[in-house]
């Protein structure tokens, strides 16, 4: 029976915690310094992982290795499951030609590229973080802005950085009922202060994602609209959490900023949307972005998000490269271009609203004790560790739902069974490496986790005393940076974050929430989540890249939230409940 050592080294923890963090140093070092491929970085790092586990905490190989293991299988489903269905979704609108009416539709709205990553990045990517989670709106989302001629590295950046203020609500308030589950504090309650954190980071996502596709001239011509969107969508996600629903919180707040959005450009339009598409098309060409799912385009990148030249002209052209004349379609040909994703949300609604169905999947899952690892590891408290436990979700998965929802499209566009089934093998061939990538770095979170390394990080933070209400977030930003998930964040450091709270005087609940909040903004970073979003723009190994790009608008969004925390466990206590 394996039980961590917290202090293993000296028995002091701040050396522990040292050595603790370099399989973390090594994975972020040889990402955004050495520029090394995801999957290769990811390897490296879970072999110092397992070093650490095995040199100072005196793990057991075969206990380290069976980590592994289950992380890399948790990895693969559901969380590439996931991607794998979302890529080919979009692989069979691809085929039919929809995708490009669907192009062509969102122009109807607005033409205007910075308003389009708006409604689709942030408030369509809301709802499916709603519905969904898990990976799946940064999948689809960035295949939909590289649709509508958007730059592999700016697609992929400007989705990262929107899949930030949902994610705390997101798959029906998961984080939240998870953190609520495992410190016993009403998710309610929980769920009204994130409510009253997040929203404020919600005000300004959609001010920073004009400025990532278009840089200053982005802001200073649409800033208007940009901040109806994230004001409504705040005050929706505030009014929700607090006194509605928190389980339906961002889908009314996902909603609510859609609909403004779309009232408010029928008393108001952008200047430069001309220009700024352009713009963007030479970027494209210039990047030679390849597509959803393919390598790498081979290109350069062109400039970092948010830093635009001047105007520029061109010829506005498809997807696919060619000349097309833009103009609006008819009722019938609109409804087939929104279809697939209609029924992504038809039946995700289904799924996570409806009680019978909602309990009839709950039932489904498969409670699997990993073989040998069960049974066999203890946590830090001496209990039984819930890790060692896989969850199969072979039906239930947000990956399961959206293979339904294509076999429903597929049949709706009569697509033969075998040209869909072909589809799906070529969009499983495309991703091989970023199916590597996802299993190690999930790999290595399991035998950080389990071999107590990352419990010696939070542990190490906790002890700032009055200070922790400060460094609270940055715990849930760690444990999200890790493993790709606010709900695996809570899991891991709910808990701790309450005891530190009731040892330094400080108040748990608003620490519970503010480890979930923290989470959001370490999103955008997580390996897992730059896999995703690479792979939907194209970008297979350049994961690097968007790492460069991202780091800066984590750290600037996480800065922001552990000072409105600090305030909040002092002069702005009266924000609170």
């Amino acid at each position: 029976m394996y039980q961590p050592d917290l202090s293993p080294l000296a028995d002091s923890l701040a050396l522990s915690a040292l050595v603790a963090s370099l399989p973390l140093l090594t994975l972020f070092a040889l990402l955004g310094g050495l520029r090394l491929k995801a999957h290769w970085a990811g390897l490296a790092a879970l072999a110092v992982a397992i070093a650490v586990a095995l040199a100072c905490y005196g793990m057991p190989a075969k206990l380290a290795l069976l980590s592994a293991s289950e992380g890399a299988s948790f990895g693969l489903f559901p969380i590439m499951w996931i991607v794998v269905t979302a890529i080919w979704l979009y692989q069979l609108t691809v085929v039919t030609g929809r995708f490009e009416d669907l192009r062509r539709a969102f122009g109807l709205i607005s033409d205007d590229p910075r308003i389009q990553a708006v409604i689709i990045a942030f408030c369509f990517g809301a709802l499916l973080e709603a519905l969904a989670g898990f990976g799946a709106p940064v999948a689809i989302t960035g295949v939909m802005l590289m649709a509508l001629g958007f730059a592999p590295v700016r697609a992929a950046v400007t989705v990262l950085v929107a899949n930030t203020a949902p994610v705390a609500f997101g798959a029906i308030a998961i984080p939240i009922i998870t953190a609520g589950n495992l410190t016993k504090i009403p998710y309610t309650d929980i769920g009204a202060y994130v409510g009253r954190q997040t929203p404020l980071i919600a005000l300004f996502v959609p001010l920073l994602l004009v400025v990532l596709v278009d840089g200053r001239r982005g802001i200073r011509q649409t800033w208007p609209v940009a901040l109806v969107c994230g004001a409504v969508f705040a005050l929706a996600q505030f009014v929700s959490s607090n006194f509605i629903s928190v389980e339906l919180t961002d889908i009314i707040a996902s909603l609510a900023a859609l609909v403004a959005v779309v009232l408010f450009l029928r008393v108001w339009q952008p200047s430069g949307g001309e220009q700024a598409r352009a713009d963007l098309q030479r970027e494209r060409e210039a990047e030679g972005g390849s597509g959803p799912g393919a390598g790498s385009p081979g290109g350069p990148s062109s400039g970092e998000p948010g830093e635009r030249g001047g105007a520029a002209t061109g010829t506005r052209r498809t997807s696919g490269g060619t000349a097309t004349a833009e103009r609006p379609d008819n009722g019938p040909r609109l409804v087939m271009a929104f279809l697939p994703y209609l029924i992504v949300i038809a039946v995700f609604s289904l799924a996570k609203l409806w009680t019978p169905v909602k309990d009839f999947l709950a039932g489904t899952d498969l409670k699997i004790g990993w073989p040998g690892l069960d049974g066999h590891v203890l946590t830090a408290a001496g209990k039984p560790s819930t890790a060692a436990v896989y969850t199969f979700p072979w039906l239930s998965s947000p990956g399961t739902l959206l293979l339904l929802s294509g076999v429903l499209v597929a049949a709706v566009y009569r697509i033969s069974p075998l040209a869909a089934v072909r589809e799906f093998g070529a969009t499983v061939g495309r991703l091989r490496w970023a199916l590597l990538t996802v299993a190690s770095v999930l790999a290595l979170a399991y035998v950080m986790n389990l071999s107590g390394q990352t419990i010696t990080i939070g542990t190490w933070i906790a002890g700032a005393g009055a200070a922790f209400a400060f460094l609270s977030p940055i715990l849930g930003w760690l444990g999200t940076a890790v493993t790709g998930s606010d709900t695996s964040a809570n899991a891991l450091f709910a808990t701790l974050q309450q005891a530190a709270g009731h040892k330094a005087g400080l108040d748990p609940t608003l620490l519970v929430a503010a480890n979930t909040s923290g989470g959001v903004v370490g999103k955008m970073i997580s390996p897992q989540n730059l896999t995703i979003a690479a792979t939907a723009v194209g970008l297979v190994g350049r994961e690097s890249v968007l790492f460069r790009h991202a780091i800066k608008w984590s750290l600037l969004l996480l800065l922001a939230l552990c000072v409105l925390v600090l305030l909040q466990s002092t002069l702005l206590a009266r924000m609170l409940p």
